[in-house]
């Protein structure tokens, strides 16, 4: 599971269409529908939110937003809590560059000309949900 950090803009399709599924399947084990990934630590940070349904809401909302500017129809009918306003989740500047590199290794695989529109970019901009803090990549992050 990979709830990016960064701002949907930057995913390929696999990141954006996988992101959606994968925060979907998020949603579902915060509201107790599933009893699978119930410990993945990429959780952890919804969890700690004061209302993790209505964060992964904000998440998933991003997403569809970002679908529908390419010509992508994401149900947002599957979204519990769209678009509720909700206080913002702190991720660490280590934690946005270590995704940034995992980002455009994938991309150097799977989409070497979208990589090539990203190449002079150094700071990403983050996922609306997300607010960037000085500190070292998340101790919940596996290494890739």
């Amino acid at each position: 599971m990979r709830l990016w950090s960064l701002h949907p803009r930057y995913l390929d399709r696999q990141g954006l269409t996988g992101g959606w599924r994968e925060a979907l399947l998020a949603q579902a084990v915060l509201a107790g529908r599933t009893t699978g990934y119930r410990a993945h630590p990429q959780l952890v940070r919804f969890r700690a939110h004061p209302d993790p349904a209505a964060a992964v809401g904000s998440f998933l909302l991003v997403l569809a937003e970002e679908a529908s500017e390419r010509g992508y129809r994401f149900d947002r009918s599957r979204i519990d809590h769209p678009g509720a306003a909700v206080p913002r989740i702190r991720v660490t500047d280590g934690q946005v560059g270590y995704e940034w590199q995992h980002l455009l290794a994938k991309l150097a695989q799977r989409d070497p000309g979208r990589l090539a529109t990203l190449s002079g970019l150094t700071t990403p901009e983050v996922h609306p949900l997300f607010e960037v803090v000085s500190g070292p990549v998340e101790a919940w992050e596996r290494p890739v």
